[in-house]
């Protein structure tokens, strides 16, 4: 296993379920060690067991390896691998088997991070061709058009009943994360608005992760922390005071490095340096809170004439946060070698 702990704060890539050839040359030729996976939806030959299976993980494992790459993390799993957790329905128990049994193998095959939400229906937008900036095409949410949708599932849910199934799982899976030495990060709702579709969502604001935290103090329990979605929250207010309150608290395991033009009930989704926050001094108060974890990309544009994956879109967000990056850590070396 990687012994992340000894690594420093960086940028990485990812959001994709495939390893192919052309990800892999372009993380090399991006300058990045590391790779992170989303399989919110399951890659190409990848049998569907309800679970993630050991050689799977080895083989993805081992494919980025070969190409001088670390696959760091692993994000989501289908919603379906655990949507009867998260409703509190009949046969959460065999899904939680396989959840548990999941974890297990990320960690027998070396994969430090799982990241995971609690979203029983799924990222909400309401536009998926807007325009932005010289005619590049982003997405956006508006909450009066969503509060339109018919409920996603037989009826309405409750949050007291959501907040009890979030505990029965993670009083269940966390264990097993302790024992393989596997962090589970915590990503928000998005939108993070009160409910959608019938459905409460918890992780909406900063009490709630608050709790959340603090209901389950394990050493392998932090946050996946979406930028963007914590800028959606409150129109990009309060964005700081939460990397310090948990970043301070070694409960950041990595980020999500994107904004958003507006607030949780109106936002579109922008470039880097045009929306709520200033990026500068997110990444700054990251690294001053000891962060020391990797920086991803997320939801770009797409550019003139991209491809379906976004690479031009990628690589200029990608671009952005090295050069911050870079600033950022020559603003801390200036700052050791004045105080030594």
């Amino acid at each position: 296993m990687i012994d992340i702990a000894q690594l420093p704060m960086r940028v990485a890539i990812g959001q994709v379920n495939e390893l192919s050839d052309e990800f892999l040359d372009f993380a090399r030729q991006m300058g990045l060690q590391d790779v992170q996976m989303n399989l919110y939806s399951l890659p190409p030959g990848m049998k569907d067991t309800g679970r993630l299976e050991f050689h799977d993980l080895l083989r993805l494992r081992s494919r980025a390896e070969d190409r001088g790459l670390r696959l760091i993390a692993i994000e989501n799993v289908p919603i379906h691998f655990y949507d009867k957790i998260m409703l509190g329905q009949e046969g959460r128990e065999r899904q939680l088997e396989n959840m548990q049994e999941t974890i297990r193998n990320l960690g027998r095959a070396g994969i430090p991070i799982f990241g995971y939400h609690f979203i029983a229906n799924g990222v909400w937008r309401t536009a998926w061709d807007t325009p932005i900036r010289g005619g590049a095409i982003s997405n956006g949410f508006k909450l009066a058009l969503a509060q339109r949708a018919p409920l996603s599932f037989d009826r309405e849910y409750h949050e007291e009943e959501m907040w009890a199934n979030y505990h029965w799982y993670m009083e269940r899976i966390l264990p097993v994360a302790e024992e393989y030495n596997v962090r589970m990060a915590l990503h928000p709702d998005d939108p993070p608005v009160p409910k959608l579709g019938g459905v409460p969502r918890l992780f909406r604001n900063f009490e709630n992760f608050k709790r959340a935290m603090e209901a389950h103090p394990s050493p392998m329990h932090g946050l996946d922390y979406c930028h963007g979605c914590w800028s959606e929250m409150r129109g990009g207010a309060g964005v700081l005071e939460s990397i310090e309150y948990f970043g301070r608290r070694g409960r950041i395991f990595y980020v999500h490095f994107r904004d958003v033009k507006g607030g949780c009930d109106d936002f579109t989704e922008c470039f880097l340096g045009e929306g709520n926050s200033d990026m500068f001094r997110v990444m700054l108060t990251l690294k001053r809170v000891g962060f020391n974890g990797f920086m991803i990309d997320d939801h770009v544009p797409a550019l003139v004439n991209d491809s379906p994956w976004r690479h031009r879109g990628h690589a200029f967000a990608t671009g952005y946060m090295l050069g911050l990056l870079q600033a950022i850590n020559a603003i801390a070396d200036a700052h050791r070698d004045d105080c030594g």
